[in-house]
């Protein structure tokens, strides 16, 4: 059984941190009051509810990296293409019209290639 690389556990921790932020940004948009609502502007709706259900499974991915489980590498792709698929309807949903915001851009950006770059790292590594 080979080691695991250096960065996995600092992946892992960040990838809790960000799933962690992720749940409780999300959830504030989706449950909070009024406030919390008009404070997030002009969210498309199957943006937020994926990446509010997204930051659970990056927990699940976070404990997998720790852990150096054998399926994390697999999990670390689910999340990264599914992120980068959402990011494409998003994409669409922004070039035929509909309203969105330039940080949710931001943060998808930041979402796929963090993923992305675990899972390719992953795989380099198995």
């Amino acid at each position: 059984m080979q080691p695991s690389p250096p960065w996995i556990r600092p992946a892992a921790i960040a990838a809790a941190f960000f799933g962690l932020l992720t749940i409780f940004s999300g959830g504030t948009a989706l449950f909070g009051g009024a406030a919390a609502k008009a404070a997030v502007g002009d969210a498309v709706p199957l943006v937020l509810w994926f990446n509010f259900l997204a930051g659970f499974v990056y927990l699940l991915g976070a404990f997998a990296l720790y852990k150096s489980l054998i399926w994390a590498h697999r999990i670390a792709w689910v999340i990264g293409l599914s992120t980068l698929m959402v990011f494409a309807v998003l994409v669409v949903v922004a070039l035929i019209g509909t309203p969105f915001e330039w940080r949710t851009v931001g943060a998808m950006t930041l979402r796929t290639g963090f993923w992305l770059a675990i899972a390719v790292s992953l795989s380099r590594t198995a």
